[in-house]
């Protein structure tokens, strides 16, 4: 039960409940991928069911899918959407600019397409995700399989000319074979630890051939809910200039999240 979360997953769980509010009878709503985004996704799943919620999702990654599908989301691709009310999805890193760093769990290009085909975006995260500066997590980059070797050396040697404070690009690894994304390509995790420039070298890394798509999420975020472990929820609308405060009160008897817990 939420009572028994630990302080992160009480974050994580109090802002995706307030995201909930974002979500309109009849909408069609970009689900994201990670942790965060399942909270959304049961949440979202359980208005389905006790609320008689009607709307269409669209999830960033086939995860995504099989969790909407089992918790009673009508599931549509993006083609038949076409476009999108909402999209919300968690962020690996934010800075207070609303810019982003996404792709730790691999799913970074279906999760930009999908963002930029949405009237608004909204990110989910915890306040462990604040940055004063964006680079401390690695930064994803999606390439196809042909030549990666090639393409990473590539990357290595722009980023000599980039404002970065790292340097060192790493290839994501499944155990023992290369991770593979949805759409079978390979993802190189670039260790920068800080980021001058992050709107310049998004431009630069997706001039190289072989990189598909990067992690960096530049003016595509709306607003931000930023959850506490003590159940506040701060929400910072980038378009409206507002922060807004609550606090969600968690239910001893609400035992709908437990199969979440790690």
């Amino acid at each position: 039960m939420p009572g028994e979360l630990s302080p992160i997953d009480k974050a994580k769980f109090v802002a995706a409940k307030r995201a909930c509010d974002y979500v309109e009878d009849g909408m069609r709503v970009g689900l994201g991928t990670g942790s965060t985004a399942a909270w959304l996704v049961r949440c979202l799943g359980e208005m389905v069911r006790e609320e008689g919620l009607k709307i269409r999702g669209v999830p960033t990654s086939t995860r995504t899918a099989e969790l909407a599908r089992e918790v009673g989301i009508e599931v549509i691709s993006l083609d038949e959407a076409k476009w999108l009310d909402v999209t919300i999805d968690g962020a690996d890193e934010f800075d207070g600019d609303l810019n982003l760093i996404k792709g730790g769990g691999g799913a970074l290009l279906q999760e930009k397409i999908v963002a930029t085909a949405s009237d608004q975006m909204v990110v989910i995260a915890d306040v462990g995700k604040e940055v004063g500066q964006l680079g401390a997590f690695p930064l994803p980059i999606e390439v196809i399989p042909f030549g990666w070797q090639t393409t990473r050396a590539l990357v290595e040697e722009t980023l000599i000319s980039m404002d970065v404070l790292g340097r060192d690009v790493t290839l994501r690894m499944n155990g023992e074979v290369p991770f593979f994304t949805d759409e079978g390509n390979h993802i190189l995790d670039l260790h920068l630890n800080r980021i001058g420039n992050a709107r310049q070298l998004a431009m630069v890394l997706n001039q190289m051939p072989g990189v598909v798509e990067n992690g960096l999420f530049i003016d595509i975020c709306d607003a931000v809910i930023i959850g506490y472990g003590d159940g506040r929820v701060e929400v910072r609308d980038i378009n409206e200039g507002t922060v807004s405060t609550d606090k969600l009160d968690f239910l001893e008897s609400d035992n709908l999240f437990t199969d979440l817990l790690d």
